[in-house]
């Protein structure tokens, strides 16, 4: 058994285990049996803690949304203009699905959404908000902004899994050069969605 196992914090190893075999093989590469063997336990006692497979996994989607909000703020935190900022934002989200292979594909995955995960819907709840307020900012009005809002999440998450999965790679980008064309991109959004409020 793992040291930390002894100290009382397998649950905790369990979530730390399972980020970084996502981040290694994805959400496809994510499985119980695999996160006890890493984790230097049975394969039973991830069950001590989580009562199932999307359990575990609900867990680590909320500290995925977490840490996800905690870059966003950090990032367009860094920026007067709202529009720089929100570009920014995007730019976060990008870099951290190339650092983690995770994003809304983990957050959203099959099976997270019942009522028994109000933790994960809070923690979702915090990153999505963190994206709407900074759209409404820019936005003519709330139903531009949510459209605004799902353009950005789109499309930072498709730059990220693009240089993911190879494409940007073949051109040689840089992760630094991924998050940069992103934030151009979202940037370019937010431009469109404003100037098409004033026609």
């Amino acid at each position: 058994m793992g040291g930390k196992y002894h100290h009382g914090d397998l649950r905790g190893e369990l979530v730390r285990v399972s980020l970084d075999l996502i981040a290694e093989q994805g959400l496809a590469g994510f499985s119980v049996a695999e996160v006890a063997r890493r984790a230097n336990v049975s394969p039973g006692a991830p069950y001590r803690h989580f009562a199932s497979r999307e359990s575990l996994l609900a867990e680590v989607a909320g500290n995925i949304a977490c840490q996800l909000a905690d870059r966003v703020t950090a990032a367009a935190g860094g920026h007067e203009d709202p529009v720089d900022g929100l570009a920014a934002a995007a730019g976060a989200y990008t870099r951290y699905v190339i650092e983690r292979r995770a994003g809304m594909n983990v957050i959203y995955a099959d099976g997270l959404h019942g009522p028994r995960h109000t933790g994960l819907h809070d923690q979702t709840r915090r990153l999505t908000d963190e994206f709407l307020l900074r759209c409404l900012a820019v936005a003519p009005d709330p139903a531009t902004a949510l459209e605004l809002m799902e353009q950005l999440f789109t499309q930072a998450h498709g730059y990220g899994t693009f240089q993911l999965d190879g494409v940007f790679v073949k051109h040689g980008y840089s992760t630094d050069l991924v998050v940069r064309k992103s934030e151009e991109a979202a940037r370019a959004a937010i431009m469109g969605r404003i100037a098409g409020a004033g026609r």
